[in-house]
């Protein structure tokens, strides 16, 4: 499914071509990590409040038993990356792009995400659970059964990914364009869906959802 819809422009992360190399021990021994790479090792048991990455490149990291609340990321790159069930709640995320990541599981509840993106990723179960998006895009991803319910979703897109089974009650969703997604069902409430924009059969899968007859015309 493609509407041919334009993305609406986002800031990209600001990164230097000239970046230091970066090991776990240096992460770990700082709450402080600017202007470094950091690629194909393993991050391991990495806790701590309110570290924060600024123009940081991470590819090809494995981020295993990692809880890092109220983390802050600017100009930081996460590419192949694997934060599935990593603790990144109360995170604060600007400039920031996720791409071919896997994020099963991963913990952004009461983020605040602004200019991210999050391209050709694996976010299933994902939780997104009272966030607050502005310049998000969500592209060629997988979010099923993913949570972002009481949420504030502003200027976020969705581009040919599937939302299958997520989790959106309490969560406005005027504005929203869904219809480039796919899914089968979606957690969500019939006054959040108003303003919605999507295709005439999404519109029949609500109406079965909502336990509707629509009568066609003979």
């Amino acid at each position: 499914m493609s509407s041919g819809k334009k993305a609406m422009k986002i800031e990209q992360p600001i990164i230097p071509n000239e970046l230091s190399e970066l090991t776990p021990d240096d992460i770990r021994s700082n709450d402080f990590v600017e202007m470094g790479i950091m690629q194909n090792c393993v991050m391991e048991q990495l806790t701590d409040h309110k570290v924060t990455f600024d123009k940081i490149i991470f590819k090809q990291v494995t981020f295993t038993e990692c809880a890092l609340t109220g983390v802050e990321l600017t100009d930081v790159i996460f590419e192949k990356c694997d934060l599935s069930n990593v603790d990144f709640s109360e995170a604060i995320i600007h400039r920031t792009v996720f791409k071919e990541c896997k994020l099963i599981g991963i913990h952004l509840s009461g983020s605040t995400l602004r200019n991210v993106l999050f391209d050709q990723c694996i976010a299933d179960y994902a939780s997104f659970r009272f966030c607050n998006t502005k310049q998000v895009i969500i592209q060629d991803s997988s979010l099923c059964h993913a949570d972002l319910s009481f949420s504030k979703l502003h200027k976020i897109e969705f581009y040919r990914s599937n939302l299958d089974q997520a989790q959106l009650s309490g969560t406005k969703l005027n504005g929203i364009d869904l219809s480039d997604c796919q899914f089968d069902g979606l957690g969500v409430g019939v006054e959040d869906l108003q303003g919605c924009i999507i295709t005439r059969e999404q519109a029949y899968l609500f109406a079965s959802l909502f336990g509707l007859i629509v009568k066609e015309d003979s």
